[in-house]
């Protein structure tokens, strides 16, 4: 027998669980008839689309049958290693001798190969004696790059960190091509001692790059989860028009970006609308494309009224942002004001359906930090290009599911700093990490 004490002990803890079960049904039966978020009406990424269904990535339907183009072909090398000048010996119609007639060239293209790649050893031996002068023993110094220590150079070492951070291949598939592809041994633990020997270097490097990213007008940000240790973790990314920095922090804090900045304040900040990434900048643009993004699941909803006029006006600023470098201060000036007040009254019309007004509030929140690209020519008007940057790590974690020590998670930053930072000046991502091992990397 249960005392009564028991009993409504009993009592309280089944009418908990019922107003929990009740709560729990309500939330999905508000869920019913609401469309699906995919990655063309939500922040959801477009991995997570469903590629099944209506045929088509996203949920578009494939289109029609590609209509015929021209045909291209692969141009001839400008500056070929060898050419070889082939004469026919016999007619290939009757078999007539035609050595020693004259001919021309009727078709000319290019055979490439690859000869086998193996890598180079120099033995180095250091001569010495002992001096006949001072009677202490001496010995030549070791020549330039080539000094005691790791056997691997700097080719070996750069082309190891490009495959790893740019190409995302694990240590254990880095040991095996480089064995079976260049005839080079090397074990997994002396890949990751070549990368540690990558770390004072970008530190130095990554130090620069924060200075120049410091004397920028305009800056865009962008953040996205990793793993380190098992732990989640947050990648951060800078850029402006010279430089591009990354940063991974155990925290995705407003702190992190203001430790970045150390007090500077750009004159405008690009980035989306998280908390963390507010009120930087003198000015802030959010990222419009994000807001469509909002706008079209409103209009999934099924909101026919509000939400497709402000589709169309965004759509509209972005056309003219595109324009901007072929109109004059006066003209641009006079559409950012026409921006403004039609925003001003889409914001004070009546609206109906609950995802317009979802919306509504939403857009009366952010309103005064949707058109500074219309007032400043060098403000993009969304936040793709942050976007862009942070993308291959994406791709990164996803394959190698993060990194097992706090000293690989800064070396994969400094390496997609150098990175990038040397794409913005035109070099290749192999370059520029072969120029920092060499010691050479310089932001421009």
């Amino acid at each position: 027998m249960l005392t009564e004490a028991e009993k409504n002990e009993l009592l309280l803890a089944q009418h908990e669980m019922i107003e929990r079960l009740v709560a729990r049904i309500s939330e999905l039966e508000s869920l019913v008839g609401t469309p699906r978020k995919t990655s063309r009406n939500s922040h959801i990424p477009p991995s997570k689309d469903d590629f099944g269904k209506r045929g088509g990535k996203g949920g578009k339907p494939k289109a029609g049958k590609r209509p015929p183009r021209e045909g291209k072909h692969r141009p001839l090398a400008e500056t070929p290693d060898k050419t070889e000048h082939i004469m026919a010996a016999n007619c290939c119609h009757c078999g007539t001798d035609i050595s020693s007639q004259a001919q021309h060239c009727r078709h000319r293209y290019d055979h490439i190969d690859l000869p086998p790649i193996r890598p180079i050893v120099t033995r180095i031996e250091l001569f010495g004696a002992r001096c006949g002068g001072c009677g202490r023993r001496y010995r030549a110094a070791a020549p330039a790059g080539m000094e005691p220590g790791t056997p691997f150079g700097p080719g070996i070492r750069s082309l190891l960190a490009y495959l790893h951070h740019s190409h995302h291949v694990s240590f254990e598939r880095l040991s095996r091509i480089a064995a079976e592809l260049f005839g080079l041994t090397i074990s997994q633990g002396a890949i990751a001692n070549a990368f540690r020997r990558m770390e004072a270097g970008m530190t130095a490097a990554t130090k620069a790059i924060t200075d120049k990213l410091l004397t920028a007008k305009i800056i865009a940000s962008d953040e996205t989860s990793t793993r380190t240790n098992g732990i989640a973790h947050w990648q951060w990314v800078f850029l402006s028009k010279d430089a591009v920095l990354h940063k991974i922090a155990p925290r995705r804090a407003r702190s992190v970006a203001e430790e970045v900045l150390g007090g500077h304040q750009p004159d405008v900040w690009v980035s989306d609308r998280y908390a963390g990434q507010q009120e930087l900048g003198k000015e802030h643009q959010v990222c419009l494309a994000h807001v469509l993004r909002d706008v079209q699941y409103a209009i999934d909803c099924g909101d026919t009224a509000f939400a497709p006029k402000v589709r169309d006006h965004l759509r509209w600023a972005i056309r003219i942002g595109k324009r901007r470098s072929s109109l004059k201060d006066t003209t641009l000036a006079a559409y950012a004001a026409k921006a403004d007040n039609l925003l001003t009254r889409l914001v004070q019309m009546p609206v109906a359906h609950p995802a317009g007004r979802v919306l509504l509030k939403q857009i009366k929140a952010w309103r005064s930090k949707f058109f500074i690209f219309l007032t400043n020519r060098n403000v993009p008007a969304t936040n793709n290009i942050s976007e862009r940057e942070i993308r291959p790590s994406v791709v990164f974690r996803k394959v190698t599911n993060g990194f097992r020590s706090d000293w690989g998670a800064q070396i994969h930053a400094g390496y997609r700093s150098v990175t990038g930072t040397a794409r913005l000046s035109g070099k290749s991502a192999l370059v520029a990490i072969r120029e920092l091992v060499d010691g050479r990397f310089m932001v421009a």
